[in-house]
C-alpha cells in the first residue's frame, strides 16, 4: 500500500485496499481509483470527494450482474431444495432419502423478495419468473415502471418489513453503506417469516453474523446461504462457516465468486481498460453509469447524495 500511496491510479478487486481517510490523505497524487467489478464500499467516499480536488472513484458497472443474478437463483435452489445436505450424504455413503427429502421444497408457490431492485435484483426477479412463484415482491426508494412491474410479474411494497413478513425467500441486492451496514440483525429478522431463507451476495457487513447464526440454530430462519463475509477473507472461525439450521443443514456460503466467473473476468478487464484509456488520454470521457464520486461530488445514488435520502431508503446498484 505504501507504493500505491505515490500512484496516480489505484486499481482493486475484491479483496482491495481498504482506501480509508487516512490513506487518501497521504495519497497526494492519486486521482483515479477503480474498482475492476463492481461496489465501491472499500473507499471512503466522502474523503475522495475532499482529496486532491475529488479523485474520481469509479466502477465497472454491469460487468458482473448476470453473473451474480444467476448465483442467487442457484443459491435460491440450493437451499429451498436441500441440496448441500443431501450432497454430504451421498460423500459419506449414505443414502436415506427421507433424511434428505424432509427439509426439501418446491420454489413454485412460494413469495420471493429482493431488497433492492436495481441491475442484479431485477434480473433475480426476471430469473424468477419461469419458477411460477406465488408472488415476486422488492423494496427499494426507487420503484420500476409500471411498464416494468407488468413485463416482470412483481410487485413493489413500500415498507421493508412488510414485505419481511410476506417472503418465504428474501433476496439482499443493495449496495453496502452507512444506511445498510448491519441492516438485518436480530430484530429485523425476527420480522421475517418464520422458516424462511435469506441469500445475500451484496455484501457481507449488511448482515450482523451473529444474529444470523442464531437465527438459523433456531430455525427462525430456515437457510442463508451467499458469497460475501464481514471480514474477507473469513477466518477460520467465521461464524457462518458452520452455521446450521435444527435440520443440521440451511448454510449455502462460499467464497465471494459470484460475480467472478470468466465471463464476468473477460467484463471486468475490458471496463478496467475503457477507465483507464479515458484517463490516460485526457479525454476523461467516463461512461457516466461507472462513476461513483466524480469532480467532488457523488455521481450515483446507489452510494452518494445519501444526505438527501431518507434514512430508510435502500436502491439497488
Amino acid at each position: 500500500m505504501r507504493r500505491e500511496l505515490d500512484a496516480d491510479i489505484h486499481i482493486c478487486r475484491f479483496h482491495p485496499g481498504y482506501l480509508t481517510a487516512e490513506r487518501l490523505a497521504k495519497a497526494k497524487k492519486l486521482k483515479l481509483a477503480i474498482t475492476a467489478g463492481i461496489g465501491s464500499d472499500h473507499v471512503d467516499l466522502n474523503a475522495a470527494n475532499k482529496t486532491n480536488g475529488g479523485i474520481t472513484v469509479a466502477e465497472v458497472t454491469g460487468s458482473n450482474v448476470v453473473s451474480v443474478a444467476e448465483h442467487v437463483v442457484m443459491t435460491i435452489l440450493v437451499l429451498v431444495r436441500n441440496f448441500v445436505p443431501a450432497h454430504e450424504m451421498i460423500e459419506q455413503g449414505r443414502w436415506d432419502v427421507a433424511e434428505a427429502a424432509k427439509n426439501e421444497f418446491d420454489l413454485e408457490g412460494k413469495v420471493v423478495g429482493t431488497v433492492a431492485v436495481g441491475r442484479i435484483g431485477e434480473r433475480v426477479l426476471r430469473r424468477l419468473r419461469a419458477f411460477d412463484c406465488k408472488e415476486l415482491l422488492y423494496y427499494d426508494y426507487q420503484p420500476l415502471s409500471p411498464e416494468k412491474e407488468k413485463e416482470i410479474g412483481c410487485r413493489r411494497v413500500e415498507n421493508l418489513e412488510e414485505m419481511l413478513a410476506q417472503c418465504d425467500v428474501v433476496t439482499i441486492n443493495c449496495p453496502l453503506h452507512e444506511k445498510t451496514k448491519g441492516l438485518f440483525n436480530k430484530d429485523l429478522i425476527a420480522k421475517m417469516k418464520p422458516g424462511s431463507w435469506l441469500v445475500n451476495t451484496a455484501r457481507g457487513a449488511i448482515v450482523v453474523k451473529e444474529d444470523v447464526a442464531e437465527a438459523l440454530k433456531t430455525g427462525h430462519l430456515r437457510g442463508y446461504g451467499g458469497d460475501v463475509w464481514f471480514p474477507q477473507p473469513a477466518p477460520a472461525d467465521h461464524v457462518l462457516r458452520t452455521a446450521k439450521n435444527p435440520f443440521g443443514g440451511g448454510n449455502a456460503m462460499v467464497p465471494h465468486m459470484s460475480g467472478t466467473s470468466l465471463d464476468a473476468q473477460k467484463r471486468y478487464a475490458l471496463g478496467t481498460k475503457s477507465i483507464l484509456e479515458s484517463y490516460l488520454s485526457g479525454k476523461f470521457d467516463y461512461k457516466p453509469e461507472d462513476l461513483i464520486v466524480h469532480g467532488g461530488d457523488y455521481a450515483t445514488k446507489a452510494y452518494g447524495e445519501r444526505a438527501k435520502l431518507a434514512k430508510k431508503d435502500v436502491a439497488g446498484p
